[in-house]
């Protein structure tokens, strides 16, 4: 059954490179079933997707046809997206949270979405070196949060400003899933333009990006 976006949401890389998700909560094996090839599940077709999926190499290739780099969307809509490449693997997660309401949202709704998928998963956080004060109990809930939610949780202190500095990280450290913000998606299409097949890229890493 072909699916079809819905029209509200703005995509700049071609409709069919797209599919889209209606769980609540991703069933188990679902990295199992993207990476085979698996298109839209259909859990509540009824209601808006929650999430979008696209293989990774078809949208670099994509991005390899323009003059320049441009964003996934048009208009970033509150659904995430996720990009995989090779296989779509919750082994090893990478968390970018950086001490904004935003942030911690984002986090806490992959955990939902994903939460029959990361049990065995190990999970690093990458949180600013300065938090303010009033920040800090979210931090803690965030970590305390990734800790029940996964096998092995480890919490870093980096000032991280660019997206670069994520992705070399995950490829470094062999992480195989990077959830971060789409405020980084424009930024993250240039690093992965310049790198797609170079010496430092990882085809075990997928990216999540959500609001």
């Amino acid at each position: 059954m072909q699916v079809k976006i819905d029209t509200s949401v703005k995509f700049a890389v071609p409709e069919e490179i797209i599919s889209p998700h209606y769980c609540e909560r991703l069933p188990i094996g679902f990295p199992i079933h993207l990476t085979k090839g698996g298109k839209g599940l259909m859990c509540y077709p009824e209601q808006e997707p929650s999430l979008y999926t696209a293989h990774l190499p078809e949208v670099l290739d994509w991005l390899h046809s323009l003059d320049k780099p441009r964003s996934i969307e048009e208009e970033p809509c509150e659904i995430p997206v996720l990009l995989f490449d090779r296989e779509m693997s919750t082994e090893s997660l990478l968390f970018h949270y950086d001490g904004t309401p935003a942030s911690a949202r984002l986090i806490r709704n992959f955990v939902v979405l994903f939460k029959e998928n990361i049990k065995e998963s190990k999970a690093t956080i990458i949180s600013p070196s300065f938090i303010p004060k009033s920040k800090l109990k979210e931090e803690q809930e965030i970590v305390q949060l990734l800790t029940q939610s996964t096998k092995e949780t480890s919490f870093i202190k980096f000032n991280f400003t660019r997206i670069g500095d994520f992705w070399s990280y995950a490829v470094k450290h062999k992480c195989t899933l990077l959830v971060t913000t789409k405020y980084y998606q424009t930024d993250l299409a240039k690093v992965l333009f310049h790198f797609y097949k170079g010496g430092m890229w990882y085809d075990r890493l997928s990216f999540y990006l959500s609001y």
